[in-house]
């Protein structure tokens, strides 16, 4: 976007300030130049970075110019779909060369997890701002390089944690900073997710027609293709990504760490397995439980597959116990259930918003302003709840209490630091930090 399109576009911004640019202009000032529209492309296009596209395409400043995915049987799919709506797009197998588009403005990111690094820092190095899905890399290593990427080019980076956009989660914790929950020493965040099933072993074979498998891979071990670790269920593998710890974890955690204002742990231990489903496919752990030791209170993080009865009748949520009260969270809404005799009960308000929507136009409004402060996710955050994540993961991989050096971004345990690093394959090398 050229200086001409910024200057109209802040000047524009001074009629909505504070209210968030799009949802307040009046329609007279909808019908937008091209050539101060967004050039907006997305890598990765399947699941959550069709979603995030669609989201911002709600704005009348962005606009989608091209597309890019290893599988071109999605690609037509998204492309068609566009098309239908008027818009003629360009579509690429290989990211890098759609980032060599000096017409496009920002990129969203909704890859697998182990390609996000890559993706990310080669995206900002080509001068492109970035929506980047969670978890933000797929080890400690690659956060860091993502967080000096961004800090070197001073990029607008934004992280798909989209519930930071949503009201109701703002009021829930402006509220435990009130004070009125007393001492909270437990937080407890937790994802039982009855809906997953065990996934069935199936043989290695080809790749379905259309798919560039070598591409999906990237910088992970290279392995015979399995239709279990390919689109959805790349979750469940590490090689790809983290499971529940990551997947969910990353949500709700963060809240949690923002309720308590916290940093990184002092310590963490982790206990599970594949309790529920000991001899299907998946790699990572069915059931979790991770303590993570911080000065003077803990956050304890629990996952289940297979089962919806979570804590306190929820299937996933964020709880703050205090002395007078638990303040119980989640993307429904928030509510308090007091100590007897303590305090007052306050009633669930819930969610009115849509919190991906909010977050799509917060990271367009920030493309506009340049103001990089105004993020409601900007990559350090994205960081710091990644990396308490996969804190959590080496501990469960270990079986070890570990200590965590958060000066020296090391454990006390030289097993521990194996897992700080993601090991890249295929002529990939992970970018420096």
């Amino acid at each position: 976007m050229n200086n001409s399109r910024r200057h109209f576009i802040r000047s524009a911004s001074t009629l909505v300030a504070g209210a968030g640019l799009v949802s307040a202009l009046p329609s007279s000032l909808r019908a937008i130049a091209p050539s101060d529209k967004i050039n907006i492309a997305a890598i990765g296009i399947n699941g959550m970075g069709w979603a995030d596209l669609t989201a911002m395409l709600k704005s009348p400043y962005a606009q989608c110019v091209a597309l890019c995915d290893v599988d071109s049987n999605v690609l037509q799919k998204r492309a068609g779909e566009l098309a239908q709506k008027g818009q003629k797009v360009q579509t690429y197998s290989d990211y890098r060369k759609l980032l060599e588009d000096k017409t496009i403005d920002a990129v969203i990111i909704g890859t697998p997890d182990h390609w996000h690094c890559l993706q990310m820092t080669d995206a900002v190095s080509a001068g492109k701002d970035v929506y980047v899905e969670k978890p933000i890399g797929n080890s400690i290593a690659e956060i860091k390089a993502m967080v000096a990427a961004q800090e070197r080019t001073q990029r607008v980076v934004q992280v798909g944690q989209w519930q930071r956009s949503q009201q109701h989660f703002k009021d829930a914790v402006a509220f435990v900073h009130s004070g009125k929950l007393g001492q909270v020493r437990l937080v407890k965040a937790w994802a039982y997710m009855g809906w997953m099933h065990s996934i069935p072993k199936q043989p290695d074979g080809n790749p379905p027609p259309g798919v560039d498998y070598a591409a999906w891979l990237g910088p992970a071990e290279k392995r015979p293709f399995n239709p279990n670790r390919f689109h959805f269920n790349f979750r469940w593998y590490w090689d790809y990504a983290g499971g529940l710890m990551t997947d969910w974890g990353v949500h709700l955690l963060d809240y949690a760490l923002l309720g308590m204002k916290a940093q990184h742990p002092l310590s963490v231990m982790a206990a599970g397995g594949k309790f529920a489903y000991p001899d299907d496919a998946a790699e990572t752990p069915d059931t979790l439980t991770t303590v993570y030791e911080f000065d003077g209170f803990n956050i304890q993080w629990e996952h289940a597959t297979g089962i919806d009865g979570g804590p306190y009748g929820r299937d996933h949520g964020i709880a703050f116990i205090g002395n007078n009260g638990t303040l119980v969270l989640d993307r429904g809404g928030w509510e308090v259930i007091p100590e007897k005799g303590k305090m007052e009960a306050v009633p669930r308000t819930p969610s009115v918003d849509n919190g991906l929507d909010k977050h799509a136009i917060n990271f367009l409004d920030v493309i506009k302003s340049r103001k990089l402060t105004d993020l409601n996710t900007p990559i350090q955050a994205g960081a710091h709840v990644a990396t308490v994540a996969q804190l959590g993961n080496i501990a469960y991989k270990t079986g070890r209490k570990l200590h965590w050096n958060s000066e020296k971004e090391r454990f006390d345990s030289g097993a521990a630091n194996k897992f700080l690093a993601a090991d890249y394959h295929n002529g990939y090398k992970l970018p420096k930090a």
